[in-house]
């Protein structure tokens, strides 16, 4: 019984293989189909004749024996068996582009993107700066910068559209490396002539009875915000959400509310005061990328020049006792 099943087995993919080869040349109509709906223009997008997009639609159809298109209104949309492909189909073509990419940067390293993406309070200094040093080294390297939230910059890094992440915490998920590079202090934001302004320092539980203003959930600032709040035995009472660290310092400065963030730099802004915390509290900053596949050139190259400068010094230089409660 066990000789027939690995017979079967073989033949199995010897079809599957077949099937495969002759799909090759048509699933990039079942991609833009995906998105356009409409025969018509996917044809258009390829440069094809409609008559000719029309033949491979019926050819698919013939070879899967199963429709992969229906009729929607004035338009056409994918099966199940259609979207199956065209799922497919598009991580097909991310690896493919990913090869062609390494041997275009194998034959010429000098002239490689990098696509890196970071949050948004990183873009004031150490972004520019490892950015504008690489590129003395390598001035032909082309960046993509991309800011966002930890959460939407982790999800990027998995899902292969970014190459390099920096992050903080840095992201750790399954097949993820990361790099620590410096530790940033963090402040209590308080408006000009607030009650707590004239002290020292500021701890957790001082500020139980404030209002909060807030980077909404997503980002690893709000995380630590709240986890530390619950351990100081409050729920923090918040009345603004940003997507901004500049924007929720401004709510600051107009008497909205207190926030917890890094220093601002070179110095801080008008109407606002920044006050250390006791415990100190700082967040690790940090480089991750895909470790379980090989990186482009240019992108190890500058993994690696990162990791010859780390660790980095700490991004606020006020010094602080030595209690730390790091996130």
């Amino acid at each position: 019984m066990q000789k027939y099943a690995i017979i079967d087995a073989v033949v199995h993919e010897s079809e599957d293989a077949r099937v495969t080869a002759e799909l090759a040349p048509h699933v990039a109509l079942l991609r833009v189909l995906k998105v356009t709906g409409n025969l018509t223009r996917a044809a258009a997008e390829l440069g094809v004749p409609q008559p000719t997009a029309s033949r491979r639609l019926a050819a698919l159809t013939g070879l899967l024996g199963t429709p992969v298109t229906e009729p929607d209104g004035r338009g056409i949309r994918l099966t199940r068996a259609g979207a199956l492909l065209a799922d497919a189909a598009d991580r097909a073509a991310a690896e493919l582009t990913h090869g062609v990419r390494r041997l275009r940067e194998e034959v010429d390293p000098e002239r490689g993107h990098i696509v890196l993406g970071f949050l948004h309070l990183l873009g004031r200094s150490l972004v520019p700066g490892l950015v504008s040093e690489f590129r003395r080294i390598r001035p032909h390297t082309r960046f993509t910068l991309v800011q966002g939230s930890r959460q939407d910059i982790v999800d990027r890094l998995g899902s292969g559209e970014l190459d390099l992440a920096l992050v903080a915490p840095p992201a750790d998920g399954p097949g993820l490396d990361a790099l620590p590079l410096t530790e940033q202090e963090l402040f209590v934001a308080l408006p000009q002539g607030h009650r707590l302004a004239g002290r020292a320092h500021v701890r957790l539980d001082d500020l139980a009875d404030e209002v909060f203003v807030m980077l909404e959930h997503g980002y690893g600032l709000r995380q630590i915000t709240d986890d530390l709040c619950a351990q100081a035995g409050f729920e923090p009472v918040v009345a603004f959400e940003g997507q901004e660290s500049e924007t929720v310092r401004g709510l600051v400065a107009s008497g909205l509310g207190v926030t917890l963030l890094p220093k601002f730099e070179p110095g801080t802004p008008a109407g606002v005061v920044e006050m250390p915390l006791r415990p100190r509290v700082t967040r690790t900053v940090g480089l991750s990328w895909h470790g379980d596949r090989p990186l482009p050139p240019v992108v190890a190259a500058f993994r690696d020049h990162v990791r010859g400068r780390a660790p980095l010094p700490p991004a606020s230089a006020r010094e602080t006792d030595r209690g730390s409660a790091q996130r």
